[in-house]
């Protein structure tokens, strides 16, 4: 691997290998892209590769095909040197040395940082308002002697 370049996309099953050689690639089936798949099942904009914290992450452009990573469907997640990634079914093991790209320390987390602050802690744990059921409004029962007794209007 030449200094010039950050890294390399090894295709699997024979073929010379791409290089990475921008910390931001559009990949797909369109000449305007930065790395050119020219096969029917890959979408003219397919998927981005970025580096981020010395890693190289991958996100799916809604691609029909699809993306995947060690053979788990993924819409972004961070490779590691040596991760298969597929694109559409054309499969290649990336390579490169995370910290020649400025990483230090441990791998970040899969999802980059910057996409974890998108959405409220709430809808990252699936407890938004939007995933339960409408409760109903409730009040006072006065044919109940019993005190502090409650009744769900959507209950008469």
């Amino acid at each position: 691997m030449s200094e010039s370049k950050y890294g390399e996309l090894v295709p699997l099953g024979g073929g010379d290998p791409i290089p990475l050689l921008k910390k931001n690639l559009l990949v797909g089936r369109r000449e305007s892209c930065d790395v050119v798949l020219r096969f029917a099942n890959v979408s003219a904009h397919h998927c981005q590769l970025t580096v981020n914290g010395g890693y190289w992450y991958v996100r799916d452009l809604k691609s029909l095909n699809g993306v995947k990573v060690n053979d788990v469907a993924v819409v972004e997640k961070r490779l590691s040197p040596g991760d298969r990634l597929t694109i559409a079914k054309h499969r290649f093991e990336i390579d490169y040395v995370p910290q020649d790209l400025g990483a230090v320390g441990p791998p970040p987390p899969d999802e980059p940082v910057e996409n974890l602050f998108t959405k409220s802690l709430l809808e990252r744990a699936g407890l938004d308002k939007a995933s339960f059921e409408p409760r109903g409004r409730r009040r006072h029962d006065p044919t109940d002697d019993s005190p502090g007794k409650i009744r769900r209007m959507d209950e008469d």
